[in-house]
Parts: structure tokens; sequence; C-alpha cells
């Protein structure tokens, strides 16, 4: 594992970065077990299955800014199950990591995908590893994107180093989430909380102003009280489990791995490093001003450090 901190060489500004190609998403709807997965599809290149975070968003928050890359890779977007726009005729308790995963393998055998690229955005590079150990065999490489906890131990980290760093931020969520208006998924109380949650997962308060707005424009209560049901039951699968652990089982993996992060994330630095040390091949990219969402604050080194990863064997 190799860590590198970029200093600032390469401009962190869409004007550094080369113009995208132009290029229409192609919308599908994958059959999956009991359900339907919206999916979307755009540009040409190596494949890559994008996967969100949340775990109880969708693939909104991501765009536009990663449809950058489409220039030179083919990006497969999809909303997990009960998420977004694959809701529909979902019930929360029938959502399982396991199908998740299951759900996952689908999407690749519907683009006729034998080996793919993962690329998981915070949540979303959870369900890569997950997805990495369980079918090794269809996985080409693994972008992690600014990881989330891999063990039990690195989410209570995560947990303590708020309440250490911002008790005064934590108790105004908890008092937001006790409201009926926010327990009854209300757009506007749910938007409060994730203003003060997410605030500091940013470097320019202009780029959290403009995913804020992006993030709540996609907020009904419908969605907001499903996906909420949704991620409780992936809390109970994952770090809510004591013994949850996927650091040591990701030893043996051989899968050429980039793992990137920022020097202002919201979560512990640990998180990343402990994901880059457990995979053997790993390389770890700590990105200079950038927070939570690197694609969106740091495009240009992002495209960089992408481009340079698949230009090694």
């Amino acid at each position: 594992m190799k860590a590198a901190l970029l200093v600032g060489l390469v401009a962190c500004a869409f004007t550094t970065a080369p113009p995208a190609r132009s290029a229409t998403p192609h919308e599908v709807r994958v059959p999956v077990a009991g359900a339907e997965l919206y999916a979307r599809d755009i540009g040409q290149g190596p494949a890559m299955i994008v996967l969100h975070g949340g775990p109880d968003f969708d693939h909104i928050y991501l765009l536009p800014e990663l449809d950058r890359l489409s220039d030179h890779y083919r990006l497969i977007y999809y909303d997990q199950r009960g998420r977004g726009r694959s809701a529909d005729h979902v019930q929360p308790e029938d959502v399982t990591l396991a199908s998740d995963l299951d759900d996952l393998d689908k999407v690749r055998q519907h683009f006729r995908l034998d080996k793919v690229v993962l690329l998981g955005h915070s949540w979303g590079t959870v369900l890569a590893l997950e997805y990495a150990l369980r079918y090794p065999q269809h996985v080409s490489r693994l972008i992690l994107m600014n990881p989330g906890p891999a063990s039990a131990d690195d989410y209570k980290q995560l947990r303590s180093d708020w309440l250490n760093k911002r008790p005064a931020e934590m108790e105004q969520r908890k008092a937001i989430s006790a409201t009926p208006a926010y327990q009854q998924g209300d757009p506007a109380a749910v938007t409060a909380y994730y203003r003060i949650h997410f605030k500091p997962a940013f470097a320019a308060p202009e780029n959290y102003e403009k995913f804020m707005t992006r993030l709540s424009a996609s907020f009904t209560k419908e969605g907001v009280l499903k996906a909420r049901a949704v991620e409780a039951c992936r809390m109970t699968n994952t770090w809510s489990k004591p013994d949850y652990n996927l650091l040591p089982k990701l030893k043996p993996v051989s899968i050429p791995a980039l793992v990137i992060s920022g020097d202002h994330e919201f979560t512990p630095a640990a998180t990343a490093e402990h994901i880059a040390q457990a995979l053997p091949t790993a390389r770890l990219v700590t990105l200079k001003d950038c927070g939570h969402f690197t694609y969106m604050e740091c495009p240009a080194p992002v495209r960089e450090n992408i481009d340079s990863f698949f230009s090694k064997k």
C-alpha cells in the first residue's frame, strides 16, 4: 500500500478538467427477484458499476460531476433496492445485505459484463468490498471513494469522533430527529437534519450548498420513510453487529484497488487507511482541499488518479 498526499499541484476546479464528451444516458429497468432496479448507462470505455452511498440515498447526488468520467469510461449507475427510483413495490424488511449483493450481480449480468470495475462512494465502498469478497472472479478493479467504515470498530470510532469534535451539532441532530415532523419524513425537517450532518463534510461552503440543494430536491415523505427503514436494516446487517469486520477478510484479495480520500473528511482518516492497509494491492490517495465528496470538490485530481490507476497493469 502506497499513500500519497497531493499538495495542490493540480487545481481543484472544473475549468482545469478536460471537457466531457457529449453523451446521452440510456435508462433501463433491471429485473431482480421481487423488484425492478432503475439503472442509467452512459459513456464508452472500461465499464464501471457505480455504487452510491447512504445507505438511504440514491445515485442522483453523484450527478452531474461524476459523469465527467464518461468521456473515457462507461458508467453504469443504479439505485439500490428500496431507494430512489428502485423503491416501487419494495418492502423495506425484504431488503438485506444479501439481496443488495444479489441485485448488484444481476446488474452486472444484465449488462453482460463478465468482469467489471466497481466504483463505490461512502457506503457504496462497503457494498463493493462485500461483493468483491463474494464474487472476486467478476471484479477487475476497485475504486473506493471516500470509504465508509469496513468494521464495527471503525464505525464506533466515527461516532466517537463526531461526538468529541462536534457535540453541539450532534445534539442539534438529536433534537431534530425527535420531532414528529422528522419522524414522519417531512422533507423540510429531513433537510434541516442533513444540513447539520453534512456541513463538516465539505472543504468549500459553495459545494456544501450545491449538494444540499440537490439532495433536498429529491426528498419525498414516502421515499424518505422507505429509505430510512432500509438503512436501519442495513445497519443491522453491518455496523451494528459487534463482530462486523471486513478488514481481515480483505488480506487475500488481489484485486487492484484505488482508495481516494480527502484531507477535509468528516470521517476519521483511519477509515480509509485501514481499508488500504488491508488490501494488499491498494493505493491510498489523500486529496488536498477535499471533503467527503471528492468527485465534486476536486474533479481534476480524482480524474488524474483514476486515469493513472487504469494505465497500470
